[in-house]
């Protein structure tokens, strides 16, 4: 297994964790030095924060690991493409490298003109694609079957 399939499933871990909890599931992992020195998953429900994303509580773990705002020796592995939001993040944080799984084609940030990611972050794509697309669009499926609350 090569090391990016090898940390991507490290932030699949957390995505299933996000699942289990029933938020969306996204997880991602920073890595610094082939060693994870953070982890987040979707926690937007539980913490009642739309900001609450898995790359946003990521990179805020990985920013206190390392006592430093800066991620410029880090790579950060997330299971869906990031969206606007979390691209910014990661052009502001300055992350080395930034390596997804699924694309998104609603919310993704590479739809966004002027690109967002900063110009020296190298961007991997499609790593683990398929698994990391079944999870959301599995989580998906079994809301549209499910009767909602307010119905």
């Amino acid at each position: 297994m090569d090391r990016d399939e090898f940390f991507m499933r490290k932030a699949l871990e957390e995505a299933r964790a996000a699942e289990k909890e029933g938020e969306i599931p996204v997880g991602a992992v920073v890595v610094c030095n082939d060693r994870v020195i953070a982890r987040g998953h979707n926690q937007t429900e539980r913490l009642n924060d739309v900001t609450a994303h898995a790359e946003m509580l990521a990179i805020t773990a990985a920013a206190n690991a390392l006592g430093g705002k800066y991620l410029d020796d880090c790579t950060l592995y997330v299971t869906l493409e990031p969206c606007v939001m979390c691209g910014g993040a990661l052009a502001w944080a300055r992350v080395k490298e930034l390596v997804y799984g699924a694309a998104d084609p609603r919310r993704g940030y590479a739809r966004v003109t002027p690109p967002i990611m900063h110009p020296r972050t190298r961007v991997i794509q499609g790593v683990l694609a398929s698994e990391c697309a079944e999870l959301v669009e599995r989580f998906f499926a079994l809301r549209r079957k499910s009767p909602r609350e307010d119905e």
